[in-house]
């Protein structure tokens, strides 16, 4: 016998001969246990648990709260039209577009906030108030930006459909009742401020369609000729500039 086949039946006879001593070993198992324990005698833990949910409840619903009791309607809005009347399609993007109405409606709503941080927020974290009383110190400044803003007609359709009494004062008036109005007022606001954007836009189409009729080139769309001087034109008058600043000036 070789070398190799010597070497070869050295290593089976050691394999087969700790096979026993392998086998001979248990399997330890893993012991898992789900148990529900008691809480503390005074629920300390349950009333931290159920923070721990309305908090987070509170963030899944921040988005929402930033669109409806905001600025952010408004400005999206006009934004929107702006695109629409240049034609423009997807350029700016609405990145781009969600993110100036994100930061402008930061701006905006600063004092709103500032107002919240002093009248609420810092005052629940030193243990000043509970956190019933932070969140009805904290509606205060964003239910007097809305009154600012919600018209009285908007605001009257929801009593009547709840049939409720009039309120005597703006403390009396419901925030479930208030946002709604509030959006209803954006919207309409939002769209007279588009419709007066449209105007100059549509008219610059009509001159150019009229052109373009009357030379007989009726298969050449008037958007694809229109659409420069839609944007040299807004662009010599700054239009930018001119609708940020007019849409700030609204609040």
């Amino acid at each position: 016998m070789n070398k190799t086949a010597i070497i070869t039946f050295l290593v089976i006879a050691a394999l087969l001969l700790s096979a026993p001593a392998l086998q001979a070993q248990e399997f330890e198992i893993p012991e898992v246990n789900l148990e529900i324990s008691p809480g503390g005698e005074e629920g300390d833990d349950l009333v931290l648990t159920l923070q721990i949910l309305l908090l987070l409840t509170f963030l899944s619903l921040a988005p929402a709260i930033l669109i409806m009791v905001t600025s952010f309607t408004r400005i999206i809005i006009v934004l929107s039209m702006i695109r629409n009347a240049l034609a423009t399609r997807t350029m700016p993007p609405n990145q781009v577009l969600i993110g100036l109405a994100l930061f402008l409606t930061v701006f905006i709503m600063a004092p709103v906030w500032q107002g919240v941080m002093e009248e609420a927020v810092t005052p629940y974290l030193e243990d000043e108030i509970g956190t019933e009383e932070m969140i009805e110190e904290g509606l205060v400044p964003v239910r007097g930006f809305m009154f600012e803003q919600v018209r009285e007609q908007d605001l009257s359709l929801f009593y009547e459909m709840t049939e409720m009494d009039r309120p005597e004062s703006e403390a009396d008036v419901p925030t479930y009742l208030l946002i709604p109005a509030f959006v209803m007022s954006e919207l309409k606001t939002a769209f007279i401020i588009g419709f007066i954007i449209y105007i100059p836009f549509v008219m610059i189409d009509m001159v150019v369609a009229s052109i373009l009729m009357s030379m007989g080139m009726l298969m050449l769309p008037p958007v694809m000729i229109s659409l420069p001087f839609k944007i040299m034109l807004f662009v010599l008058v700054d239009g930018w500039y001119l609708v940020i600043e007019s849409l700030i000036r609204t609040f």
